[in-house]
């Protein structure tokens, strides 16, 4: 059996703003470093033997925060980043849904439809999250590892693992930042043990 605990990166200066981040980085705040800790602390038992992290800065910031004093490879991969948002990055939403209104409202409600000028779909990220997800499984020999990401491929992870048609995209739980999701591979199989949990926060985002 393979069990994989997943997380968001913690809140963000463009999270607090409602900017895209997509490939694009911002720090974390106040909170988001403490949302960290947070979970950080839930999981002190848990013997990882690995972290494995996106290379964007919100998240290797997040990872540190998780691992704290513990002894821990961190391991970052380009593959773990958010979607690919092209022109969008860094945009406040508003404006975003203001100047591409049709697909704004496709990348929110109708997640099939939505077909970036540039960048990523849905697609795209489901079957990159997908295969990267499958790889960490063999490269794990059975122990526990951590993965640190981002929202949407936290929500391929999900589409990928539940096989989820892409109208589905954004069902289940909201991924909070540093929200706990759980998925163990158990005879070839997956299963979501727990999904968008924040029971360990001690301040709402």
């Amino acid at each position: 059996m393979t069990t994989i605990y997943v997380t968001r990166h913690g809140q963000t200066e463009w999270n607090l703003e409602g900017r895209m981040q997509g490939r694009e980085d911002s720090p974390l705040t106040p909170l988001g470093k403490d949302q960290a800790r947070w979970l950080g602390d839930r999981l002190r038992e848990v013997p990882f033997s690995s972290i494995h992290t996106s290379s964007s800065g919100r998240a290797k910031q997040t990872a540190n925060w998780i691992k704290g004093e513990r002894e821990l490879p961190i391991i970052e991969s380009d593959r773990w980043k958010e979607i690919h948002l092209g022109p969008w990055e860094g945009k406040l939403k508003e404006e975003i849904e203001g100047e591409h209104n049709e697909k704004f409202r496709h990348f929110w409600e109708h997640p099939q439809l939505y077909s970036p000028d540039d960048g990523e779909s849905f697609q795209d990220v489901m079957e990159r999250a997908g295969s990267e997800i499958e790889k960490l499984a063999r490269l794990s020999n059975g122990e526990p590892v951590l993965l640190v990401t981002h929202a949407v491929v936290l929500k391929a992870l999900m589409a990928y693992v539940l096989d989820k048609p892409l109208e589905d995209f954004w069902s289940g739980a909201y991924m909070h930042s540093t929200s706990l999701t759980i998925i163990e591979k158990v005879d070839g199989s997956w299963k979501v043990k727990l999904e968008g949990d924040t029971s360990h926060h001690r301040q709402v985002d």
